[in-house]
C-alpha cells in the first residue's frame, strides 16, 4: 500500500540521517584526536602574532592614558593588579602546553619575555593572564582562549568529519542497499540459467535495485506462465490428436474401406489439419507480420466466401484500415467456425464504425456461453464443450482472436441480450471485435503471456 511504502522510506531516511550524524560526530572525535595538536599549533601562532601587537598598542597607550580609559577605548580586558587570581579550576595539561607555546611567540616577537599565566574558570571559559609594561602600576591583560574541543568545532575539522561521514555512509549504502540485494538477485539469477523455478525476490534496497528486482519478479512469473503453457499445449496436442489417429490407424486396417468408411477417414483428416492449424496459429502469434491498410469489406468477404449465403449473411460497411491481414483473417475464421459450431444459423457477420473504432461482429442465433465463463473461455487449451475436441476443437480458437485483438491494439468482448439501439440485433449473441482507427497505424507492442 502506498502509505506502507511511505513509512518505509521516511523510517529509511531517518536511519540513514541517523547513521550520518553518527558518523560525523565519531570523525570529529578521531580528526581532533590525530590533528587537534597540529591545528592547535597553528592557532597558537596566529594567536600570538595577534596578541604580540595588541600588547604593544596597548602599552604604548598606557605610557599616556589611564588603564580604564584604555580598556573603554579599545574593549580590552585590563586588571591592575600586581598578581592576577588564581584559577578556580586546574588547567588541564594541554592548556597549560598551549600557555607556554603562547608565551614563547609572544617572546619572539616583543622586545621582552611578558608573564603569562592559564586561568581556567568554567568548562568553556578558558583564558590566559598576561602581563603588560606600565609606568605607574602593574595591569594584566585577560585574553580568552579558543578550545580545540568547543562547539562549532573548526571548520577545517568540521569539512574533514562530514568528508568522512558520507564516505562511511556511501559505503554502508552500497554494502547494505545496493550490493546485498544484487547478491541475492545473482543468486536467484544463477538458479533461473540452470533451469529451476526460483521463488520471487524480495524488493528490498535502493528504489533503482527494487525496481531491477520487481522487472525480474515479473520475468520470473512470464517464464512460469510460459512453461506452464507449453506443458499444457503439449499435453493438448498429445490428447486432440490422440482421437483421430487413432480411428484412421483402425479404419486403415480394414480390409476394404467403403464409402461411408472413406468419408469418415477424411472427416478425421479435416479434424487434423484443422487441429494443427489451429496449433500453428497460436505458435505464430502474429507479431512479424506488418501492418498493411486494406479494405477491410473485401478481406471480410473473402474470409466469408466459403460458407454457403444462406447460412452466413453480410453486412459489411466500406472501410479501409492498416491491419495484419493474415492474422485477423484467421481470427475472423474462428469466429465464424465457433459460430456455426456452437451457436445456430444463420450467422451474420457486420462491419461499421463507430466512434473511431473498427467493429467486426459475429452473430449467430443460439443461446451463447455463460457470463461467468467468458474468462476462462479466453484461455489457451479451454473448451466449455468437452465433446468439441472429438470433432477437431482444441481449445484454441478464441485465445487466437483474443490475441489479435490485442496486437491490433483492440479488445474482445461477447453480447447477449437486446442492445440498446433503435435497430433490432441480426441475432441472439456475438463476438464484438473492436479497434481503434486512431491508434490503428501505430506499432503495436508483443502480447506477453
Amino acid at each position: 500500500m502506498p502509505s506502507t511504502s511511505w513509512q518505509k522510506r521516511i523510517s529509511s531516511l531517518l536511519g540513514w540521517g541517523t547513521l550520518a550524524l553518527g558518523s560525523s560526530a565519531f570523525c570529529l572525535i578521531v580528526f581532533q584526536a590525530l590533528f587537534g595538536r597540529q591545528l592547535e599549533q597553528l592557532q597558537t601562532i596566529q594567536l600570538g602574532r595577534d596578541l604580540a601587537l595588541n600588547v604593544r598598542l596597548t602599552e604604548l597607550a598606557l605610557e599616556r592614558y589611564p588603564p580604564h580609559l584604555v580598556a573603554e577605548l579599545t574593549g580590552l580586558d585590563l586588571v591592575v593588579t600586581v598578581r592576577p587570581k588564581l584559577s578556580p579550576l586546574t588547567p588541564s595539561t594541554a592548556f597549560k602546553r598551549q600557555a607556554e607555546a603562547l608565551q614563547q611567540q609572544l617572546c619572539k616577537r616583543l622586545s621582552h619575555c611578558p608573564m603569562v599565566h592559564p586561568h581556567h574558570s568554567a568548562r568553556e571559559d578558558r583564558s590566559v593572564w598576561i602581563e603588560l609594561i606600565s609606568p605607574l602600576e602593574p595591569i594584566w591583560l585577560r585574553v580568552k582562549v579558543p578550545s580545540m574541543m568547543r562547539w562549532p568545532p573548526e571548520p577545517t575539522l568540521l569539512g574533514l568529519s562530514l568528508v568522512g561521514a558520507g564516505i562511511i555512509c556511501g559505503g554502508l549504502f552500497l554494502l547494505v542497499e545496493v550490493e546485498a540485494p544484487l547478491r541475492g538477485l545473482e543468486k536467484a539469477l544463477a538458479r533461473v540459467g540452470e533451469g529451476g523455478g526460483p521463488d520471487a525476490v524480495p524488493a528490498r534496497g535502493a528504489p533503482e535495485v527494487q525496481r531491477l528486482t520487481q522487472r525480474f519478479n515479473a520475468m520470473v512469473q512470464r517464464l512460469a506462465a510460459s512453461r506452464q503453457e507449453r506443458a499444457t499445449m503439449l499435453a493438448g496436442i498429445a490428447h486432440d490428436l490422440r482421437a483421430p489417429i487413432t480411428r484412421l490407424q483402425f479404419r486403415l486396417s480394414l480390409p476394404e474401406l467403403s464409402p461411408e468408411d472413406r468419408e469418415r477417414c477424411a472427416g478425421d483428416l479435416q479434424s487434423l489439419e484443422r487441429i494443427t492449424g489451429q496449433f500453428l496459429l497460436f505458435a505464430g502469434g502474429g507479431e512479424s507480420e506488418a501492418s498493411v491498410e486494406v479494405p477491410l469489406e473485401q478481406l471480410l468477404a473473402e474470409v466469408a466466401n466459403s460458407h454457403p449465403a444462406d447460412e452466413l449473411q453480410l453486412d459489411l460497411s466500406p472501410l479501409s484500415l492498416a491491419v495484419k491481414p493474415v492474422a485477423l483473417g484467421r481470427a475472423v475464421a474462428n469466429l465464424i467456425d465457433n459460430a456455426f459450431a456452437y451457436g445456430s444459423a444463420p450467422v451474420v457477420l457486420r462491419l461499421r464504425e463507430v466512434d473511431s473504432r473498427c467493429i467486426i461482429e459475429i452473430w449467430d442465433q443460439g443461446e451463447g456461453m455463460p457470463a461467468n465463463q467468458w474468462e476462462q473461455a479466453l484461455q489457451p487449451f479451454h473448451r466449455l464443450d468437452r465433446s468439441r475436441g472429438q470433432q477437431g476443437h482444441c481449445g484454441l480458437g478464441l485465445a487466437i482472436v483474443s490475441h489479435v485483438a490485442r496486437i491490433h491494439g483492440g479488445r474482445l468482448e461477447c453480447l447477449r441480450g437486446k442492445l440498446q439501439s433503435q435497430q433490432p440485433p441480426p441475432g441472439r449473441f456475438a463476438i464484438r471485435l473492436s479497434i481503434p482507427i486512431a491508434l490503428n497505424d501505430q506499432p503495436s507492442a508483443p502480447m506477453q503471456s
